[in-house]
């Protein structure tokens, strides 16, 4: 059984799986865990998050555009650092999920049991987002102290590390790397900074090339046989902000190809951040979805299996 939710004309989101006598499963914003012992089945549905609240209704496909963008991303930057991903198409996967291959199929992958460091890790090249609310008001962000005269999505001279707290709920908080450290270790907090900027700017060089600049990244990582390794998803739209380089002009909002369109609906209802959040009108969905398939073609050079 899955749950579905009527989207938009024509299409349906996957919100919740019901995969029966599969294994415990844990339900994370956008994606069901399910237990298979000494492996994890990892299932993108098409739930969609901002301010820490899933929204309603979801966004049709968003799941399987966010799984297979992350294993494009996975494949791309194995060379740095291993990745969790043990199966990433359901033929591969153990005979008894087979029977859901028809709702697996796109959006999931087998991926290796890892120890969480629990520790966002994010790069930011430009200013946005919090650092950006955090310098209107100090003239720093995230520990670190910024040139004065620097605007909304402003270019920084050298892209920042700026960890975060991992919270299972409520807000993730921003920490300095001095924090980080103290609570890390100098040694990992040395190979997380060094391994997230690696990759990020990896993840930039590319995104030049297509076109689009790669704002900022968020990445997690964990241990699996002792050995530093990259999880969840990678350089998505969910965890990413992504501009259209040609329409990119420092003091205005960037044309973008991520959630911030979402967030800015948000912004613009009225809510309050508090309460629960308001439904997503239809063409916020149809925006949303078209964003994020705009994003993985302009990335990949290819179209998602739908």
């Amino acid at each position: 059984m899955s749950q579905m939710n009527e989207s938009a004309p024509g299409q349906s989101a996957l919100v919740r799986t019901q995969l029966d006598d599969v294994g415990a499963v844990k339900r994370g914003k956008v994606r069901d865990l399910y237990d298979l012992g000494d492996r994890l089945l990892v299932v993108a549905t098409d739930r969609l998050s901002a301010y820490d609240h899933v929204l309603s209704p979801g966004i049709p496909d968003k799941g399987k555009v966010l799984n297979q963008l992350t294993n494009f991303w996975f494949s791309s930057t194995r060379e740095i650092v291993p990745n969790h991903l043990l199966a990433t198409r359901v033929e591969e996967f153990p005979e008894a999920l087979q029977p859901y291959a028809e709702q697996l199929a796109g959006r999931s992958v087998i991926a290796a049991k890892a120890e969480v460091v629990p520790f966002e890790c994010v790069a930011r090249g430009y200013l946005a987002g919090s650092a950006f609310r955090e310098y209107s008001r100090t003239g720093s962000a995230c520990g670190y102290s910024l040139p004065e005269g620097l605007v909304r999505a402003s270019r920084l001279d050298e892209p920042l590390f700026t960890p975060a707290t991992k919270a299972e709920s409520g807000h993730d908080e921003n920490i300095s790397y001095a924090e980080l450290v103290d609570r890390a270790g100098s040694e990992l907090a040395e190979r997380l900074r060094d391994v997230t900027l690696e990759l990020y700017q990896h993840g930039r060089d590319l995104a030049a090339e297509r076109g689009l600049i790669l704002a900022d990244t968020k990445f997690e990582f964990g241990w699996i046989d002792g050995e530093l390794t990259l999880i969840d998803e990678v350089l998505t739209p969910d965890s990413s902000r992504y501009w259209e380089v040609d329409a990119w002009s420092p003091g205005t909002e960037p044309v973008s190809f991520d959630k911030q369109f979402v967030r800015n609906w948000l912004d613009e209802s009225g809510w309050d951040h508090d309460s629960p959040p308001p439904d997503l009108p239809g063409h916020v969905v149809a925006g949303t979805r078209d964003r994020y398939l705009t994003a993985f073609r302009r990335i990949t050079g290819s179209d998602p299996e739908l």
